[in-house]
């Protein structure tokens, strides 16, 4: 008998972080099948639901720094963009660095989108349960962490406000059909961007700050953007005419919009955000910081799991 629990002791476990309401509920319809498939292959695994409060932050903060990667594979973020941030932003707070393993099953998959991460739940455990790594940054706005994007301005107050039913049922269009609609009462906030190298000052409407390609579905809003470059990229979208905001939606689009005078682009490691109006502000899909904004880039702090290995590609 002391032999079979010394057996227990030693089978390595893996932390399984879900949010059981994220997108149509596809990955709770799944949760058996995911413990089949690690319990198969050796692993024991640790559900911690995704709920209000700080779960997975309590979890990670008791874990023995001397001994858990020993004892632990790997972390598993099941959920959307949101789920994902919580997630990285305890295992930086808690010192934790562990590999990532990314099941998209939320309204926005973006972070997932820029890995190739498949939609198929045998495909995700397929990547999970390899042995394939790349290097990611990490965004940081104030005090917290983002994956993503940090969007700024008065439409990010709008999609904040649409129907949670309404965004799972149409997904990321939500946002853009409710923000059309309060176009006419938009206005220009004159902000200050201040970068190592130089100081903007602009007019503008909306601003986003990526650390990957795509953001609110758009898959090319930061075409140029790299995950794992020690770089933010900045796209600010200036003063224009209601006449010329569908050219440069359309552009947006087709991710023909960095050329077009409307957009200022740049690329950055620090940039610090003051705005004449407190701005309403997003952290991957969830509430942000207030002015100002200090950002910075925690160069290649997680280690995701990835159909190929790109480990010798650290930038």
């Amino acid at each position: 008998m002391s032999n079979d629990m010394n057996e227990i002791k030693k089978v390595k476990k893996v932390i399984l972080f879900y949010n059981p309401s994220s997108g149509s509920g596809m990955f709770k319809n799944n949760l058996d099948n995911i413990i089949g498939r690690y319990q198969e292959a050796g692993y024991l695994v640790v559900p911690i639901r995704a709920a209000h409060g700080h779960a997975i932050n309590d979890y990670l903060s008791e874990l023995d720094q001397e001994t858990y990667q020993s004892e632990y594979r790997q972390i598993i973020a099941a959920g959307g963009d949101g789920t994902i941030n919580v997630c990285v932003n305890a295992m930086i707070r808690n010192n934790i660095y562990l590999p990532l393993a990314i099941m998209p099953a939320g309204t926005a998959n973006d972070f997932a989108y820029y890995f190739n991460i498949p939609n198929e739940i045998d495909k995700m455990l397929d990547i999970a349960l390899g042995d394939n790594y790349t290097y990611a940054d990490v965004g940081k706005v104030n005090d917290r962490y983002f994956i993503n994007v940090a969007a700024i301005g008065q439409v990010v107050d709008v999609s904040q406000k649409t129907d949670p039913t309404l965004k799972n049922t149409i997904g990321v269009l939500a946002y853009y059909l409710k923000g059309l609609s309060e176009v006419p009462n938009l206005k220009p906030v004159r902000v200050t961007l201040t970068t190592p190298e130089k100081v903007y000052r602009e007019k503008m409407y909306f601003m986003v700050v990526m650390n990957g390609e795509s953001a609110g579905g758009f898959k090319k809003i930061s075409p140029d953007s790299e995950i794992n470059d020690g770089l933010l990229d900045v796209l600010l979208f200036r003063n224009m005419s209601l006449l010329e905001m569908p050219a440069v939606f359309m552009r947006v689009m087709q991710g023909s919009h960095l050329s077009s005078k409307k957009v200022l682009h740049f690329k950055t490691d620090k940039l610090r955000i003051e705005a004449e109006a407190d701005l309403p502000t997003d952290i991957d899909g969830e509430h942000g910081e207030k002015f100002p904004l200090e950002f910075a880039v925690v160069h290649n702090r997680l280690k995701i799991c990835t159909l190929e290995d790109n480990m010798g590609e650290e930038k």
